[in-house]
């Protein structure tokens, strides 16, 4: 392993992107590995923080409006812009509100209008929890049983990873009875990237509309929501993005919906602003235009303001520039665990551009929680999805190819106390 010490100390060396570390709060003496979880937080959020409770405390409800920096309208731009290009979305496609979920109940009142014939939504599995949860829910709302309205795509027998050739198969078979395809551009346990550009042309050919979940692939890998024509998405800033706990989600909406009569759940602030506050003699609503029409309460302008500050590194560092780090980091990750003998296995793509920035480990004939916690008392955090897997996930703005190579080395020594 001495050799691979030396290759992290020149990865470190040679890697443009190794100052951009400088601008986050990091954990003292952790080696930090969760950003598919949580990412930390950017030091510049806490001045900002800083400069807009001190605007609350001196102008209260004045902040809404008064200065170049009033809530009402200067954040949105600076939200707006950087998310609209790390998407590959136009301006006017990309909103941020809400949470993730939420606002995947509020499109799918839009886009699932199933009819007799059409009337199944195809997901992709593992799925995340809380997406399974809203999209039952919409099934059951329209009166249709999910045992015969959810189609889930599995992997084959003793595999983990989800192959094109049985999606397009499903597609094929299935397409005339589906409405929509709903599937996560990264899946959040294995780290697969879908090939969602031909997934949404498949689609399309067969008169389905393409949702996209991209909670784990926004900030971690390109993403081109218009040029592919997903018809929406949903997302959230905590992970990658580093919003903090609980941050705003943002939802997309391709411009070929924008001005359709689509059904939608109208409140206040998708109304178009100025007409907001005119309450006595603006009884209908007037959409905002463009996704921005599908918000319905005031945002929480304390929440935004770690993600603007965060918006602003990617802005800088380019999400292309990041993906080339994060594939460097895998692969040497990836190396360093061939090394290794114990029981365990890798469940993630091999090939990087197959994978985001996790490689997930699947524990074998032991406790995974309990190997957990012996990484945490190594100072170690990462993450454990039950009943068997950690999730190793470095982060190229403030991740080290040093730190890599000494998480494998502590990970090592715990293996072989098992």
């Amino acid at each position: 392993m001495i050799d691979l010490e030396k290759k992290a100390y020149q990865l470190d060396y040679d890697d443009p992107l190794k100052s951009y570390r400088d601008l986050y709060e990091l954990p003292t003496d952790k080696l930090y590995l969760c950003n598919n979880s949580l990412g930390l937080p950017v030091k510049a959020s806490f001045a900002l923080m800083q400069k807009h409770m001190q605007k609350w405390s001196e102008l209260g409800a004045h902040g809404w409006f008064n200065g170049e920096d009033n809530w009402y309208l200067s954040l949105d731009k600076p939200l707006r812009e950087p998310l609209s290009e790390l998407l590959g979305a136009h301006f006017d496609e990309i909103v941020v509100m809400n949470s993730l979920t939420v606002n995947l109940h509020l499109l799918l009142i839009s886009f699932y209008q199933p009819s007799a014939s059409r009337f199944k939504i195809l997901i992709d599995t593992p799925t995340f929890p809380s997406d399974l949860y809203a999209i039952k829910s919409h099934l059951k709302n329209h009166g249709v049983d999910p045992e015969q309205g959810l189609i889930e795509l599995k992997p084959r027998t003793n595999e983990f990873l989800l192959r094109n050739e049985d999606i397009e198969e499903v597609l094929k078979t299935e397409g005339k009875n589906i409405a929509i395809v709903f599937l996560s551009t990264v899946n959040y346990l294995t780290g697969q990237i879908l090939d969602i550009e031909k997934i949404t042309k498949l689609a399309h050919e067969q008169g389905c509309l393409v949702g996209c979940d991209i909670a784990h692939a926004a900030g971690n890998i390109p993403l081109n929501l218009h040029n592919q024509e997903v018809d929406f998405a949903v997302g959230c800033s905590y992970k990658y993005l580093c919003s903090g706990p609980g941050g705003p989600g943002f939802a997309f909406v391709h411009s070929l919906h924008h001005n359709k009569d689509l059904r939608r759940l109208s409140g206040w602030w998708g109304n178009d602003p100025n007409n907001r506050f005119k309450m006595d003699t603006q009884n209908d609503f007037i959409p905002f235009g463009g996704a921005n029409s599908w918000q319905v309460s005031t945002p929480s302008i304390l929440a935004m303001l770690p993600l603007i500050a965060s918006l602003q590194i990617y802005k800088l560092a380019g999400i292309n520039n990041l993906r080339k780090k994060s594939e460097l980091q895998t692969a040497f990750l990836s190396e360093l665990l061939e090394k290794l003998e114990g029981n365990f296995s890798v469940i993630t793509p091999i090939h990087p551009q197959e994978r985001g920035c996790q490689i997930s480990i699947k524990i074998h004939n032991h406790d995974a929680s309990l190997f957990l916690q012996k990484l945490f008392q190594n100072n170690i955090i990462c993450d454990f999805r039950s009943p068997d897997i950690i999730r190793i996930t470095p982060s190229p703005l403030y991740n080290s190819f040093t730190e890599i190579y000494q998480f494998v080395l502590r990970f090592a020594n715990i293996i072989k106390c098992k």
